[in-house]
């Protein structure tokens, strides 16, 4: 049951239009990752665009529509939860749960029931039932 369809038809009709923004070099070096990092030099040939054949930089105007920011791909809006209280201002049609990683295993055992027995979203669920870490 996917909510906002056309919110994320949209996005993603954006996405496919958008380059691959990878790190300058990554092609060059095996050592250098993919994963983009701006060029800061100052005389770097990536951020003047100086040359033709550089990959393109990341810009504002790539971002995608302000309507969809903040949807999880399910369609609900994400949120994250510390306690049981954070989802009383919440609608479980349109809100989906993000339990907070500091949130412990009774607390969040607690707030899981809940949010079952409001019928959320919840996106990480993990409730390990062992006592014992191994």
């Amino acid at each position: 049951m996917t909510i906002n369809k056309e919110l994320l038809s949209m996005r993603e009709k954006v996405s496919s239009h958008k380059p691959n923004f990878v790190r300058q070099e990554s092609w060059r070096y095996k050592r250098i990752s993919e994963s983009w990092r701006k060029p800061k030099g100052i005389d770097n040939h990536q951020r003047k665009q100086k040359s033709r054949g550089r990959p393109t930089i990341v810009k504002i105007g790539y971002g995608g529509p302000t309507a969809a920011k903040g949807l999880h791909p399910s369609g609900y809006t994400d949120n994250l939860i510390h306690n049981i209280k954070d989802l009383e201002d919440l609608n479980p049609k349109t809100d989906g749960l993000r339990i907070a990683h500091g949130v412990g295993k009774k607390k969040r055992l607690e707030i899981l029931t809940k949010a079952i027995e409001k019928k959320f979203k919840v996106f990480n669920a993990r409730v390990s039932t062992s006592g014992s870490k191994s």
